[in-house]
């Protein structure tokens, strides 16, 4: 059963007869009608009437709408309005441009813009490289979209996807001090948007690419790594392939088992689930299975262009395996689920081999369910917050690329996403590590900067950086 979530919290300000019982009575109706109440404030009073205001978690909008349904039925109440906390979050947007310098006097402006800052142009135009060191392309990061893979929701457009992206910079900030800014682009044409983002690059340190449906967002990013000299990193692929590969580790440790050996299926190999069959087997996993809607890969399914499919079949299937995606779970060890939400059953997790670890990652609704699933495997992990063991890109991209960053990186490699795995990972203690904690929490201040000095240290060994520049956080931060 899904449970209230804060994604869906409502604030309802209702008028009730004034009594003793009247604020006990709203909270079992709402409890009866499956809303959890997180706090009521009592804001008019009269002789006969009070005015609350009751806000509680619920399931979807719908059923904040039977909520107040089912108040507005109790005698001599009325739900005077109901508000949700999700769309007043994001009124106005969710970010803003701040100075990092004083502009209060003729002096500061003069020195700020004209005419000081032409001294700083001339330097730059005379030395590319002080760019990085001068501007704020030493710290800023563009969250680029064309709004055709929006979270699960599939082409909103680039409107639609603005307050992803604006999330998205609000977490680059918050936890590793990147500055990052949205660009949302109405072109779905593939060269329109790697001559975009190649004729806006010389602003950004880094390009984060996000919510581009595949196979589009292969090439676009094979393209701009080639193209350019920033790091170019697509999300929606090696994020969740590092914090999955992060939580794996863990789990394996729980279950006592090595990579090498468990027999591993993952459903969905479009642009997550290829990185993280890449990334899996950079840490030396051997069996792997990768499964699409019309069964496992193997050399008989290839396509005709498809290059990223062509590569699974090459690297995975050692042992040729054809059939449906429940038969192969028969005996595996680990089942890792990119792909669409109730293809499975507590049943199909119960052939899985002892020690199974299942990884259901479809949002908001898991390939099996979670609880299900916890009757017969011994690790679980979802992406969603209100199960334990979540998988979430926020433990991976904002130290990626504070690392990036601090080193001036000019590109990216594998094996700066597996060493970021790895630092994750290892957050995690000995005596910490449990079925229900194999991923640190995402409020864990440890997380950023164990992965950023991981990236540091990888990109000095490839010789990637220019000049290594450390972040100095202003105000107090990090």
């Amino acid at each position: 059963m899904v449970q209230p979530s804060p994604s869906y919290t409502i604030t309802m300000r209702v008028e009730a007869p004034a009594s003793q019982v009247a604020t006990s009575n709203l909270v079992h109706e709402i409890a009866v009608a499956g809303a959890s109440v997180t706090g009521i404030d009592m804001t008019q009073s009269h002789g006969s009437s009070i005015v609350v205001d009751i806000t509680c978690d619920t399931v979807d909008a719908e059923h904040g709408q039977r909520v107040v349904d089912a108040l507005n039925l109790l005698e001599g109440v009325r739900v005077l309005k109901m508000s949700d906390s999700t769309f007043l979050m994001h009124l106005g947007g969710k970010i803003e441009v701040n100075p990092k310098v004083p502009l209060k006097t003729r002096r500061d402006l003069s020195r700020a813009y004209t005419p000081g800052v032409a001294r700083v142009c001339l330097a730059i135009a005379a030395n590319p490289a002080d760019l990085r060191r001068l501007t704020i392309k030493r710290n800023t990061v563009a969250v680029v979209t064309d709004g055709t893979a929006v979270l699960g929701l599939g082409n909103l457009g680039p409107g639609a996807a603005l307050p992803v992206m604006e999330g998205k910079a609000a977490l680059f900030k918050t936890f590793a001090g990147v500055d990052a800014w949205p660009v949302c682009l109405d072109t779905t044409d593939t060269e329109e948007i790697i001559a975009v983002v190649k004729a806006i690059a010389p602003v950004y340190g880094g390009i984060n690419l996000e919510d581009i449906s595949a196979p589009r967002c292969f090439e676009i990013e094979r393209r701009l790594r080639a193209e350019l000299d920033i790091p170019v990193f697509h999300d929606d692929q090696h994020g969740t392939a590092i914090v999955v590969l992060a939580a794996m580790i863990n789990a394996l440790k729980v279950v006592g088992k090595e990579l090498a050996d468990v027999r591993i299926v993952v459903a969905g190999v479009g642009a997550a689930g290829s990185a993280i069959i890449t990334l899996l087997l950079a840490q030396g996993a051997r069996d792997v299975v990768g499964f699409d809607k019309d069964g496992p890969l193997h050399p008989g399914s290839r396509r005709d262009g498809d290059p990223h499919r062509d590569w699974v079949i090459d690297h995975t299937n050692p042992t040729g395996f054809s059939g449906s995606l429940k038969e192969g779970l028969v005996g595996a060890d680990v089942f890792i689920g990119v792909s669409a939400g109730d293809i499975l059953t507590g049943d199909d997790v119960a052939t899985m081999n002892d020690g199974a670890v299942v990884f259901a990652l479809a949002n908001p609704t898991p390939e099996v369910d979670p609880i299900e699933a916890a009757e017969h495997a011994t690790v679980v992990a979802t992406g969603r917050s209100d199960y334990p063991n979540q998988i979430n890109n926020v433990l991976a991209f904002p130290g990626l690329f504070r690392g990036l960053l601090d080193v001036g990186a000019r590109h990216i490699t594998d094996e700066m996403l597996r060493v970021a795995a790895v630092a994750i990972a290892d957050v995690v203690s000995d005596d910490e590590r449990n079925a229900a904690f194999i991923i640190p929490g995402v409020f864990d201040p440890r997380v950023a900067e164990a992965v950023a000095e991981a990236v540091r240290e990888e990109a000095r060994k490839e010789g990637s950086g220019a000049a290594p520049q450390r972040h100095v956080a202003s105000g107090g931060g990090r």
